[in-house]
């Protein structure tokens, strides 16, 4: 059956006649005129080459091939529902829908978790994704729909990809308590003379610290590279190591770790995180949705200490 020359309509009509039992109540619960519930059957009769109902008694009975394409149709009719509906608007109380949203582990370490639980608590039916962000890819995964929306630090991306600032952070130094050169503060000579882990996907290349302190001609030593948070975190706790990272990160991690936190001794860049989404979702009122939400969760967080949803 090619469905482009098939009238959708018929569809509703053999629902309603299945549900009601009859030609005359499917009239009245469509508020339509019994002739033109009959005029959609006979066209329905014929497209699919079977009677669909008997009359048996008073009652129209399905036939097998009826019986057969019942659950479908309903299953078809209340895709068509929801879709048209979501339309109209998106109501987070009732609506099922999932959400992928790229972002990388520093990302996912401060934004997902009390995300997740904000979700949960006013979208019980919603899920969500955190995807391992590639930004080769960022712009044709937010096009074709496998993201919804994306997090990340400032990209120059194409005109299609929208983006909005949701927050800036200072950089600090996280150290073990009782190191032996940070006590409150760190000195610039300290800074320098101490071996660094830092927290980057790359295996080599300079941070935006380094490019700072190259600015002053200064240089430090990376010792360790690692692609987790809270495995810096860990190696912080355990060594003389520091770390270098945003305050609003560093502070959402530390929660596990008790590390100082110190001003850095230089005049190191502000870290800043975008959100991102396709122009072909601006007014899609359940993008907006998750837009709003995630904005929401960054605003409301307690970056200076343990939050609640920890």
């Amino acid at each position: 059956m090619n469905i482009s020359r098939t009238d959708l309509n018929l569809f509703v009509v053999f629902e309603a006649i299945y549900s009601q039992g009859g030609v005359t109540r499917a009239a009245e619960m469509l508020h339509l005129t019994q002739p033109t519930i009959s005029h959609a059957l006979g066209r329905l009769r014929e497209r699919v080459g079977d009677p669909l109902f008997v009359r048996h008694g008073q009652r129209l009975v399905p036939t097998p091939l009826a019986q057969k394409m019942i659950g479908p149709t309903r299953e078809a009719l209340k895709l068509f529902e929801t879709t048209l509906g979501e339309l109209d608007g998106f109501d987070p109380a009732t609506a099922s829908m999932h959400f992928s949203i790229g972002m990388r582990s520093l990302m996912e370490n401060s934004f997902f978790l009390p995300l997740v639980m904000l979700v949960n608590s006013v979208a019980p039916k919603v899920t969500l994704a955190s995807a391992q962000l590639d930004r080769r890819r960022i712009e044709g995964d937010l096009s074709s729909g496998e993201l919804n929306a994306a997090i990340d630090v400032f990209l120059p991306l194409g005109a299609d990809i929208r983006r909005e600032h949701l927050i800036s952070s200072p950089s600090v130094v996280v150290a073990r308590r009782g190191h032996p050169l940070v006590q409150g503060q760190i000195t610039l000579d300290d800074y320098l003379a101490l071996d660094h882990v830092i927290v980057t996907s790359r295996p080599r290349g300079a941070g935006p610290e380094d490019i700072a302190l190259s600015r002053e001609g200064k240089t430090r030593q990376i010792a360790a590279r690692c692609q987790q948070i809270n495995t810096a975190m860990r190696a912080v706790a355990s060594s003389d190591l520091v770390l270098t990272m945003a305050e609003t990160f560093a502070r959402r991690a530390n929660v596990w770790f008790d590390n100082q936190i110190v001003p850095v001794p230089f005049e190191a860049p502000r870290i800043d995180a975008y959100l991102y989404w396709h122009a072909n979702t601006d007014a899609d009122p359940a993008n907006l949705w998750l837009r709003s939400t995630i904005k929401s969760c960054v605003a409301e967080a307690d970056w200076a200490g343990p939050a609640q949803t920890l």
